[in-house]
Order: C-alpha cells, then structure tokens, then sequence
C-alpha cells in the first residue's frame, strides 16, 4: 500500500521524506517490525528520484530507525524505545460528548469478567462446541460461490431475500408471526433493531418503559435518545401492565423468558399490555431473544402473534440460537413504521455482511438450523435439569431459584443474610465465576440474587461447582 507521505516544493526532498518517516516511526503509526515499499516504489509514488528514496533509508539505518533485510526489503527496526506522546497544542478545546452520554455507563454495566475460572456461569453464552461447523462451511462456500457471480455494489438495506423468507417461515412456524418475507429487516443482532425502534419512535423527552429489573443495553440505547426511561416493576407473571405511564412512547419488554429473572409474561398480562398499547399508540418492542429453546408447558403466544393493532416490533437474534459473534437478528416493524425502520437500517451502516446472511439463509432453508435447534434443546435441558437439581436441593437453605421455562439461562433470588456481593467475591476465590443480578436494576437495588448462564457449561462441571458453592455457603463465611 503506499504510504503517506507529503511533499511540499521541490527544495529539500530528502529533508522532508526523513523528517516524516522518522515522525511516522516515533509516533508509531508505522509499528515495528512494518515492512516499507522498496525504495523504487517510493520514488515513484512521491514523484522524487530513486537516489533521494535511498538517501533517506540509508540515514535510517544507520540511525537505528530501520533495518534491511538483504534480498527481503526494509523494516521498521525492533526494540525500539517508546516516545512519550506528543503535547497538546496550548489553547485547544478538546470536543465533549453529549451531556446524555453521562448517564448511558450506569446502563451499560454488565456483570463481565475478563479472566476466565474453572467454572464460569456468565450469562448469553452458547457452547460453540456443539455447532456442527462442517455444515456452516458448506453453506458459507455456497454463499462464496454466489458472490463471486455478482456485482460489487451494495446490497438492499433490509437484508438478503434468502434469509429474511427463511425467517419468515420460521417465525410463522414456530412463533405464530404471520409475516411476508419483505416485512421482514435483518439487522446486526438484536441490539440494533432495539436502536432502530428508539430511533424511529423518540423525541428527547419521550417517556418510555422498561421492565424492572431488566437488560441494561436496552435501557442504554433509550437513554441515548434523549428518552426519559421509566423501570416498571415485574412480578410472578411479568410486567405489571397497570403501572405503565400513560405518556409512555415505546414499552420494551421480554415475554418469552423475562431477562433477567426468566419468568413467562402471562397471557392476561399480554393481552393488557396490547390493549393499553393500541389506546395510546405506543410502540411494543417484543424481544424473544431466546424462546427457541422451551422445556415445559405449551408456548404461550408472542405479543405479534396476537397483535390486531399493529403496535408490536417483534425483534429475534441468532446469538442466542448459535453464538453471539454472528452478529444477526431481525425484526418485523408494524406496518405504519416498516419505511422508517428502513430507512433507519440503511442511515446505521446500510446492510452487514451479505456472505453471512447468504450463508444463513441457505443454513435455515436446507434445515440444518431447525436440527441444531433440537439438538441444542436436549442439551440445554440436561444442563438446566442439572442446574435445579442443586438450586432447588442442596443449596435451597441459601436461595431460591425461578424455574425459567425457557432460555439458557436460570435466576436465583438469595435468602436473608446471605450477601450477593460478598457470596461472588468467595465463589470467584474457588474459581466460580458467578453473576449478580443487582446490576439489572434501574433504580435502588430491590432484591439480592445471581444469574446463572449455563449455555457453556457442561453437566459435570454444574455437579460439580455447585457441590463446591454448596461447602463454600456451608462454611457460613458469605
């Protein structure tokens, strides 16, 4: 690639090039190591003769800067020391974020650790163990060979036709969203459909509601906005529908699997929650982020599938389904809002990955996703089956789980006297990760507990790190 270099004039040449190539070096912006264009293609991108290029090499060499490699070009040498960076120019105002942006961190905190444990209960992370990737790369070679026959242009915002009409069944089949496969946007995750719907419905001051306790990045994305959030209390049956602001613009809720605590929303409360909505206009943003896998009862019906009104987003994501770093989801707008989630779509980066979603399309039409799917349920049930079998046993003296019955992951509310904050501290000296869900909350902390991902953690491993919490809490030092 050429590098950047300016030459102002004809005087001093081989001044100029070694003042910005020894700048480049100190700076580092040209890293060590780097290997730099003969001295013959420089001189011909600079415009300059080929004994100035050399000149100025042969004065870096010898000063240390770069080192040539006989019969392999010339590097930027190794070892060198590092500069202490450049001062600030005296007078300069460095921009500042948005006032809004103070109050987005306290959203955003998510009970991540970057040190991974023996055992590690993180929430939202599948075992990519059990992913058959020989069928992905079928399919990914399949969506190479496709692209290799188009154009180099950019692709329609709402996605790619193969994978928004495999989505389309597939919600109608195992959600009962009756859909056309062009209402349907391919987004980046579900994260991004949720800024969408913000985007598309709120004004700075806009009131809207979010479950209490409930997903942080959600919340994030609102208060970015300019909205004013307003937590809404969840109990045994999900969100308390008769608490919801009158003015609220947009209800963000999670009634497949309540996040965090995992309960189903009832179908009274669904049933009110669409009725309040079609009175007020309000958006639902319905985020079924991982009813797939469901291991009791009938499934109760999704908001959009009972939606006469057309005031629900139904929002779904393939992290939860696969692994989170395929970064696809959807969402299907209500009809009076699909031209400006498209429009919002395109504004955010246009489209993603085209070979991905070709790929994924072609992933969900041959089948493969709807096997991976059982497959992953009966695996998944194992490990929840594992999970109760402690938390409702052994260790009941010290919390009592919420069965989810659905979902990867399991909450535990902790009994009186026992200290979510302390309990995690002692539980990570034993090598257990464990999670709070204080950090869910909006408001004042109101109930102490810990989240339980068990997407990635194999059956022995729940035997067994649970029999060491059991003797850790045993010890009465939590």
């Amino acid at each position: 690639m050429d590098i950047q270099l300016v030459i102002a004039g004809r005087r001093d040449l081989a001044g100029q090039l070694y003042q910005q190539l020894r700048a480049a070096i100190v700076d580092g912006r040209l890293a060590a190591g780097a290997r730099l264009p003969s001295t013959r293609d420089l001189a011909g991108q600079l415009g300059v003769s080929r004994k100035t290029t050399l000149e100025v090499f042969e004065r870096l060499i010898a000063e240390g800067f770069l080192a040539g490699r006989q019969g392999d070009g010339t590097f930027v040498a190794e070892g060198l020391p590092a500069m202490p960076p450049r001062a600030r120019t005296r007078g300069a105002v460095a921009p500042r974020a948005a006032r809004i942006w103070q109050r987005v961190p306290e959203a955003l905190s998510m009970p991540v650790f970057s040190e991974r444990l023996r055992y590690d209960y993180l929430g939202g992370v599948t075992d990519k163990s059990l992913f058959h990737m020989d069928a992905w790369r079928k399919c990914v070679a399949h969506a190479l060979r496709v692209q290799a026959r188009g154009r180099g242009f950019y692709r329609d915002p709402a996605g790619e036709e193969e994978l928004r009409l495999a989505i389309a069944r597939y919600v109608g089949f195992s959600r009962g969203v009756t859909c056309h496969w062009r209402d349907v946007i391919v987004t980046q995750g579900a994260q991004q459909a949720i800024d969408m719907a913000a985007r598309v419905m709120i004004e700075p001051g806009d009131t809207v509601a979010v479950e209490e306790p409930g997903y942080p990045p959600a919340r994030g994305c609102l208060l970015a906005q300019g909205a004013r959030v307003k937590p809404v209390r969840v109990d045994g049956e999900g969100l308390c529908v008769d608490e919801l602001p009158d003015d609220a613009r947009l209800v963000y809720v999670t009634p497949s699997h309540q996040f965090p605590l995992g309960m189903p929303m009832s179908l009274e409360r669904r049933v009110a929650l669409l009725e309040w909505a079609s009175r007020r206009g309000a958006l639902i943003v319905e985020d079924d982020y991982d009813g797939e896998f469901r291991f009791e009862g009938r499934p109760v019906e999704s908001l959009k599938s009972l939606d006469r009104s057309g005031v629900v987003a139904y929002v779904g994501t393939f992290s939860k389904t696969i692994f989170p770093e395929l970064r696809t989801g959807y969402v299907v707008p209500p009809p009076s809002l699909a031209a400006a989630f498209l429009k919002a779509r395109q504004l955010s980066d246009w489209h993603g990955s085209s070979l991905i979603q070709m790929a994924l399309g072609r992933y969900m039409l041959d089948g493969e996703f709807g096997r991976h799917v059982r497959r992953m349920q009966k695996h998944y049930a194992q490990r929840r089956e594992a999970l109760l079998q402690h938390l409702g046993g052994p260790l009941s003296r010290w919390m009592e789980p919420i069965a989810p019955v659905a979902g990867i992951h399991m909450a535990a509310v902790l009994r009186k006297g026992v200290d979510e904050d302390v309990l995690i501290a002692k539980a990570r000296a034993a090598s257990i990760a464990l999670y709070g869900i204080s950090g869910f909350h909006a408001g004042r902390r109101q109930r102490q507990g810990l989240l339980f991902g068990y997407g990635d953690t194999p059956v022995d491993d729940i035997h067994a790190s649970m029999e060491r919490l059991a003797a850790l809490l045993a010890s009465r030092t939590c």
